[in-house]
This record gives structure tokens, C-alpha cells and sequence, in this order.
């Protein structure tokens, strides 16, 4: 008997129609249980409870606020709970800009790819265990800035870090690249070393967020991905 508890989803969308067919989606998939939705900021305020949550989904642009700081006030109230972005457009400065404090397990993906069911719960997982996940649209894209540190990296060591900025696990990358698992463990202690970043749980997210900061992304992106 599988004993395993489900994850407790919140969602806060607007559009009430996307609201009820991805809480519907959600509900079945085995391992999760949609508890809370809301369509505006003052009602998941006033019923969500962020300590009965462990991942909550969040529209950006609400009707009467920001998804992000309702995410940032909701994860100091739970600091365990992972934070899913969605929207319709390349809003990626929104995850540098966050406090210090609540930036591990923060996803990001465009409305398009909740198309996927199996795309979005992978991502709801990842983020449940303090990972950061970027939509692939907008890091398949990303271009490396000369004389940055993700500049710096070796074209494999910059596929990696694009896979693991995807949320993509090490067994997933060896996959993909045709290499050993062990390799990418050796290509990812190269890539924190080059980044400055020490070796520790929170390694991974310090490195997805260096390549946000270290990429570009053509101009075309910031067009809403309706289309």
C-alpha cells in the first residue's frame, strides 16, 4: 500500500475557465490533492492557509495584485513552500528581483506549457523540493553575455546548466547528452566552481538563478506566448 502523502496544491488564477481545467488536471494526478483555489489576491488571503500547503500556483497579474508578493508573503509564513509562476509573457526579472530570504523553490513557467500535464507536474515536484524550474520556451532560447560567468563556461557545461535550469535531473541530462550520470556530477562541481557558488542543497537554485542573470533572451519573447 502506497503510504506516501499527496502534495497540497493551491492555485490562484483569474481566468476562471484555465482555473477549473488545470485544478481538474491536477486532481488527477495520483501523488496530488488541489485543497485551495482562488481567483484574486484578497481571496486566497483570506482563505488560503500557506502552512497546510506545499506548493501553491500563482498568476503573476491579478486583478487586485501581484501573485509574487502574495508568494512572498505566503512563503514567510511557510518557509517549506514551493512558489509556481505562471504568465503569459518573459517576465524572468521578477525571480532575480526576489528577497534573499524566500528565492530557493520559485518556478516560472508560461501559460502554454501548462498545456502539458506531465510538463507542469514534473515542475510541481521539483518545486515542492526547494528547486527553481524555468519555462524550456524562455532557457532554450537564453544566449550566454560575453565576459560573465556563464559566459565563461564551456559549451557542455553550458548545456548543463540550460538542463538543469529546465528542472531537469541528473539522470535526465546523462540521457540527453549521451554521458554518464556520474559525469554530470563532475560538469556540475566545475560549473559552481566557475560560478563561485558553494557546494550545498541550495547549489543548484544559486546556479539557475546565475544563468538568468548571465543570459538574454531575444527580444521576440516578451511577446505574450497566446499564439
Amino acid at each position: 500500500m502506497n503510504s506516501v502523502k499527496p502534495l497540497r496544491i493551491g492555485i490562484v488564477e483569474d481566468h476562471s475557465l484555465f482555473l477549473q481545467l488545470m485544478s481538474s488536471a491536477l486532481e488527477q494526478v495520483a501523488d496530488f490533492d488541489v485543497i485551495a483555489t482562488a481567483d484574486n489576491v484578497t481571496e486566497a488571503k483570506k482563505w488560503f492557509e500557506p502552512e497546510n500547503l506545499d506548493v501553491v500556483i500563482l498568476d503573476i497579474e491579478l486583478p487586485d495584485g501581484n501573485g509574487v508578493g502574495l508568494g512572498i508573503t505566503m512563503r514567510r509564513r511557510n518557509p517549506n513552500l514551493g512558489i509556481v509562476l505562471l504568465s503569459d509573457r518573459d517576465m524572468l526579472e521578477l525571480i532575480l528581483g526576489l528577497p534573499q530570504d524566500v528565492r530557493a523553490g520559485w518556478s516560472y513557467l508560461t501559460k502554454s506549457s501548462t498545456k502539458s500535464i506531465d510538463s507542469l507536474a514534473s515542475a510541481i515536484r521539483s518545486t515542492s523540493r526547494g528547486e527553481t524550474v524555468i519555462d524550456p520556451t524562455l532557457i532554450n532560447r537564453s544566449q550566454a553575455r560575453p565576459g560573465t560567468g556563464i559566459g565563461s563556461l564551456t559549451n557542455r557545461q553550458f548545456e548543463v546548466i540550460r538542463s538543469v535550469a529546465r528542472g531537469d535531473s541528473n539522470q535526465t541530462i546523462a540521457n540527453d547528452l549521451g554521458i554518464a550520470v556520474n559525469s554530470v556530477g563532475n560538469h556540475l562541481i566545475a560549473i559552481y566552481d566557475a560560478l563561485g557558488i558553494p557546494e550545498g542543497k541550495n547549489a543548484r537554485v544559486a546556479a539557475v538563478l546565475e544563468f538568468l542573470q548571465d543570459t538574454t533572451r531575444p527580444s521576440a519573447l516578451s511577446r505574450t506566448f497566446s499564439d
